[in-house]
């Protein structure tokens, strides 16, 4: 190719605004991610959350850059615009649920009803909000019976925060709600060892104690109602068995609820079944001694 060709293709606009476009998004890619290194050992050194930095910095250069490069191509983009004027409606119609992610994206800045780090619930997903982009938010999958993590990724559409109900659980991320039932048989009067169970519960939880009760306070000053008692309270009834249920509720450290509810379940039956050997041991004394009197 002769020289004055090749500088006539070079003066080509498209060709310009082509390899202007192609650097400028090799420039923002490299830049986010020097960026994204700083603020990442930054985080790391200081002990810190820095998801939700990271997060904003990428929504933040991606978005810039998609309106520079619609600006930029701007005359382009009005001239196909109106080439295809007549099939604008099948291409909205094709891209609805892209449109709305997009606009659920919107919702998300607006409304904020949670931020990176936060723990949520969509539906049947429930998991840490890991990162968010106009199209999708990312969570690290909760097991909400151990409160732990399952390894799991969930990828769910914005178009979902618009369409199905929201629920943020952040509170209970350090501490939790802890309930479970202890079933037994109607064999002994079990009172006196729900009284001792008391006790016990109450040292199991004075290590936290103070520190459940400030976050306490903040959960039902945030929420605006008083719902938690750090108090462990014990519930006895009967289930349609006629069984005995002792109902438990806990509220403690996410890390220690399931070795305190199996202290609790043990000391219980241990206790359940020493008083059951006594109690068969006294019917077998009364039984004897009646028997010694008939005869």
């Amino acid at each position: 190719m002769p020289i004055d060709q090749y500088f006539n293709y070079l003066q080509d606009s498209n060709l310009q605004k082509s390899i202007i476009s192609v650097c400028l998004i090799i420039l923002v890619g490299i830049t986010k991610s020097l960026l994204k290194r700083v603020l990442v050992d930054r985080g790391k050194k200081l002990n810190k959350n820095y998801r939700s930095q990271v997060n904003t910095l990428n929504n933040s250069l991606n978005i810039s850059l998609v309106f520079f490069i619609i600006i930029f191509w701007s005359g382009e983009i009005q001239q196909f615009a109106l080439s295809i004027a007549a099939f604008m409606f099948a291409i909205v119609f094709a891209t609805k649920e892209y449109i709305q992610c997009f606009i659920g994206y919107f919702y998300y800045l607006s409304a904020r009803p949670f931020r990176i780090g936060d723990w949520i619930q969509v539906q049947e997903g429930v998991g840490e909000v890991m990162a968010s982009d106009w199209a999708k938010i990312t969570l690290l999958e909760v097991d909400l019976h151990s409160n732990s993590y399952t390894g799991k990724h969930l990828f769910i559409p914005n178009n979902q925060l618009l369409l199905k109900t929201v629920k943020n659980l952040n509170f209970l991320r350090r501490y939790c709600m802890n309930q479970f039932t202890l079933t037994c048989e109607p064999l002994i009067d079990v009172v006196p060892i729900v009284e001792h169970l008391e006790k016990r519960a109450e040292e199991y939880c004075a290590d936290f104690v103070d520190v459940a009760e400030r976050y306490k306070s903040v959960i039902e000053k945030r929420m605006d109602i008083e719902f938690i008692s750090v108090k462990p309270h014990f519930h006895i009834h009967t289930n349609q068995f006629a069984k005995i249920c002792i109902t438990v509720d806990l509220f403690c450290p996410v890390e220690q609820n399931l070795a305190i509810q199996q202290a609790i379940t043990k000391e219980f039956f241990e206790i359940w079944h020493k008083a059951l050997k006594n109690e068969e041991a006294v019917k077998k004394i009364d039984i004897f001694n009646t028997a010694e009197n008939d005869a």
